[in-house]
């Protein structure tokens, strides 16, 4: 009697590696969320077209070397928000080593320092406000303050959503029992946000700033 059957049926089933819904439901709105911008940069050079003498006054205003400084700090919270998410992935939430030992830093302390560095993005946006309203120009001044500060503006309110994104997911790292896989897709989802705002802003950068 063969005992084919018994061994084809000994062996293990294939398994279907569906892709996380969370994940695939954070890269759809992240998609909204682009055709959202892209509005808002088709709008700006609408506008730039239309009045071009404008632009060439009231970019003087701007100060490139500090605004350089500020996205400087921003793309580099991308790196720290990747390194917690490598650590999250290692289902390592905490540091297993002093603080000053950077290389054995968990997803705790890299999203720590992801959001300090957001959080000094964000206020050194505030003071560039404060001095541009010193130098005569707001959202009502001209067509050129009313797009900066819209398309700057709601950036921004991106950033401080992310921000507190990621107090959401220190907050569940230190109330979860034991970090697992939830936690870490958290982190991971919040890093995809994450790195969508900054390569957002790298391109507000080069549009507002750079191009004259």
């Amino acid at each position: 009697m063969s005992t084919a059957p018994a061994a084809a049926l000994s062996r293990p089933l294939p398994t279907v590696h569906r892709p996380n819904a969370v994940s695939v439901g954070t890269i759809v709105w992240l998609a909204s969320e682009l055709m959202f911008f892209a509005g808002l940069f088709a709008m700006y050079f609408t506008i730039r077209s239309t009045v071009p003498d404008l632009w060439t006054t009231e970019t003087e205003k701007l100060n490139i070397t500090f605004a350089a400084i500020n996205t400087t700090v921003l793309v580099l919270s991308s790196v720290t928000c990747q390194m917690g998410v490598w650590a999250a992935e290692r289902f390592q939430p905490a540091r297993t080593g002093s603080l000053l030992q950077i290389g054995r830093w968990g997803m705790n302390e890299w999203f720590t320092l992801t959001f300090l560095m957001g959080a000094f993005f964000i206020g050194g946006q505030v003071y560039e406000y404060a001095e541009l309203f010193h130098e005569g120009l707001t959202i009502s001044s001209s067509a050129y303050g009313s797009v900066f500060f819209l398309t700057t503006g709601f950036h921004g309110l991106h950033v401080v959503g992310g921000l507190i994104a990621v107090l959401a997911v220190l907050g569940r790292s230190f109330s979860a029992k034991r970090f697992g896989h939830h936690e870490a897709t958290t982190a991971i989802v919040v890093s995809y946000y994450w790195h969508f705002v900054d390569v957002v802003w790298i391109a507000l950068f080069a549009s507002i700033y750079l191009i004259k």
